[in-house]
């Protein structure tokens, strides 16, 4: 995939100003609505049993987060997807916390075989706990000692058992549809030390799911919000936290074209 490719797919986002429905956390609710604002789409995050069909149908894609989960969001996630499977409405489906909650990862099993999202996406540590529930981890964080060869064969085999596009966000970002795959080497360290980056990410996608197919909206989010992590670097989480919104706000066609870091890869 080209630079040029992913900025048609970001300018076709703010041409298009798309309804992004996203029914996640209340720890990151606020950087994915302003992570989507920023790249020109139109964030909802109505989260009530009641209301979500409702604006489901109106959406042009749907995020679904398992963070800090609760009976009334799994409902309204049951609901919202099956709206969105209808409707043809791309889901992203966040497996927030699948590798230390077996609770998360049973209704994010019922959930996928119900309605397969167009793209999964986790941390290595979820990949890993998706595709092989007898891994465990601790925390919602990756586990730094897996490796990314192992990370992209558990993900092509969860893309091809899906039919889906997976996400898997690390050191290296990889991601497959069990056909293809690419390598995204953007961001930095410091992302991990505010909270919600990754559901953040999980945001970019979705929002690039309503302007192009799945397996270019998630190689576009990885490239994209990695760079805006390298261009937010500085000393303090605060700050840091602050610059990130900006560069989101100002990233430019010359910045994908300049510090786009990937490649592809070859399935074993």
């Amino acid at each position: 995939m080209t630079y040029r490719e992913i900025n048609e797919i970001r300018h076709a986002v703010k041409e298009k100003r798309p309804l992004i429905h996203c029914i996640t956390n209340p720890i990151s609710i606020t950087g994915c609505a302003n992570a989507i604002l920023s790249l020109g789409a139109r964030p909802i995050m109505a989260e009530h049993p009641k209301e979500v069909s409702e604006i489901t149908e109106t959406a042009s894609a749907l995020m679904l987060n398992l963070g800090n989960i609760t009976d009334a969001r799994m409902e309204s996630m049951l609901i919202a997807s099956d709206i969105a499977a209808k409707k043809n409405i791309p889901v992203t489906l966040d497996l927030v916390g699948v590798a230390c909650s077996t609770l998360r990862r049973k209704f994010a099993s019922e959930h996928v075989n119900k309605n397969t999202p167009a793209i999964l996406k986790g941390n290595y540590s979820e990949i890993m706990a998706f595709f092989n529930e007898d891994y465990k981890a601790s925390g919602v964080d990756a586990e730094v000692s897996l490796q990314a060869e192992s990370v992209l064969k558990a993900s092509a085999a969860l893309a091809k058992k899906y039919n889906c596009t997976v996400l898997a966000s690390g050191k290296t970002d990889i991601i497959t549809d069990g056909k293809k795959a690419v390598s995204v080497y953007n961001g930095t360290e410091k992302m991990s030390s505010i909270t919600g980056t990754g559901c953040m990410l999980g945001a970019f996608a979705a929002t690039f799911s309503s302007a192009s197919d799945p397996f270019e909206a998630a190689v576009s989010a990885a490239v994209a919000f990695g760079i805006c992590g390298e261009k937010s670097e500085c000393d303090g989480a605060g700050s840091f936290s602050a610059a990130l919104l900006d560069s989101i706000s100002l990233l430019s066609d010359a910045d994908i074209e300049k510090y786009m870091k990937a490649e592809d890869i070859i399935i074993g």
